[in-house]
């Protein structure tokens, strides 16, 4: 009879074999998360551009409205946009 293991497990497994450990994921939708990323945006030479800085204050814009998973969402891509070369 063949072993059956969760879909989870299966999933994981190239992580766990080639690091040894599973790679943490943040996967928080709260106030503190937006704020970490606000911080991390501004850090960002980019974060001043076009789309950055609209996505951003999008994001920000959504946390402070009681919306955080919408406002990560945006601050994550406002992020990429910083982050990408000119």
């Amino acid at each position: 009879m063949p072993i059956r293991l969760p879909l989870s497990v299966m999933l994981a497994a190239p992580l766990l074999i080639a690091t040894g450990e599973p790679i943490p994921r943040i996967t928080s939708d709260s106030q503190e998360y937006c704020t970490e990323l606000v911080g991390r945006l501004a850090r960002l030479p980019g974060a001043g551009g076009e789309p950055a800085r609209s996505l951003g204050a999008d994001g920000m814009r959504l946390c402070e409205e009681g919306q955080p998973r919408a406002g990560v969402a945006k601050l994550r891509r406002a992020i990429r946009a910083a982050q990408a070369p000119p």
